[in-house]
């Protein structure tokens, strides 16, 4: 995303959605993925302070239930160097809001990248000096987890992909229990060929990364729920054949982001569709459930969506108090 979402210009025939099947018994390695992964990876709606009225934390959790957050967007600020939407410094607002998110009890996952912007997986020139901006992001905050929203020529670059990797392998090592997510687009069909590459790629250097997270919209959906389901079951199969995972440890590595209301390209996903969705996430026990954005889990008072609301009939902050019910 800059999850402005302009336009990811994929799309894929739609397909049945998978049955869904009885849960195996989790191994212990995918047991303790998917408990690594519940503070704050599992459950944090993305939450931009850049644009669409950003609500206040603390009143969200109060009246959902909610803990964590995933903050966008960090991107460079034209150099190797971390910044709130290339232009707010670390030490600045957003600090502010960590601060409170913090002292109500949660936590929050910074998301690095998006659709639009300065990246900084292009901006810094090798592995390393990414790490050192991983690093700088992670010291500022004594951060637990980050989140790598891979898209655009970031995305479609094999290089860049392999920097990212590189990078994310890089502080993994050198932070221990540090939770990495990896989130980027997708096709109802499951990853595409950057995405299927992405995979392979970490499954080769060892990036060991934590959560694969597909973005299951602007992908020509139909049936949201379903083609959301399908998705996710071919990023499950990719994820077993990269990295040898039995059902349960691919599942427990695999994640949904969804986008609430009216996408991008005029696909519609309801709290109903959006319910199934938590239904699936929490019955094959995925490492992540969440969407795209906080800002806008509102009704529109006339308009038809955007930043700052849904486009949809629905009550305030019904799309996170579906995600807080997934957080425990």
């Amino acid at each position: 995303m800059s999850k402005v979402r302009k336009s990811l210009l994929t799309c894929a025939a739609a397909t049945a959605a998978l049955a869904l099947g009885a849960v195996p018994a989790l191994s212990a390695e995918a047991t303790d993925a998917r408990a690594d992964a519940a503070a704050p990876v599992a459950a944090s709606p993305y939450l931009y302070n850049g644009w669409g009225n950003p609500p206040a934390v603390g009143e969200v959790m109060s009246a959902t239930g909610i803990k964590d957050f995933t903050l966008a967007f960090i991107l460079s600020d034209g150099t190797c160097n971390p910044t709130w939407d290339g232009n707010r410094p670390l030490d600045g607002p957003d600090k502010a809001v960590i601060e409170d998110v913090r002292a109500n009890g949660g936590d929050v996952i910074p998301s690095i990248g998006g659709w639009a912007g300065n990246k900084l997986g292009e901006a810094c020139q090798d592995a390393q000096s990414l790490a050192a901006a991983y690093q700088k992001l992670i010291d500022a905050y004594d951060l637990k987890a980050i989140d790598i929203d891979i898209e655009a020529t970031e995305f479609e670059t094999p290089a860049v992909q392999d920097r990212v990797l590189e990078a994310l392998k890089t502080v993994k090592e050198a932070n221990p229990g540090l939770q990495t997510v990896v989130t980027f687009p997708t096709l109802i069909s499951g990853p595409n060929a950057h995405g299927q590459r992405l995979i392979d790629k970490a499954a080769e250097i060892g990036a060991n990364v934590d959560v694969w997270t597909q973005m299951p919209f602007n992908f020509g959906g139909t049936d949201m729920a379903a083609d959301t389901i399908t998705s996710t079951e071919a990023l499950k199969e990719r994820l077993k054949a990269a990295f040898g995972y039995s059902d349960a440890e691919a599942y427990a590595h695999a994640g949904i982001s969804s986008m609430n209301g009216k996408t991008d390209v005029g696909e519609v996903v309801t709290p109903a569709d959006f319910q199934k969705m938590a239904d699936y996430a929490k019955e094959k026990n995925l490492g992540r459930f969440t969407f795209w954005a906080l800002n806008r889990d509102r009704q529109c008072e006339g308009g038809s969506g955007g930043d700052s609301c849904s486009g949809i009939p629905q009550q305030q902050w019904e799309f996170t108090k579906i995600v807080a019910g997934f957080q425990g």
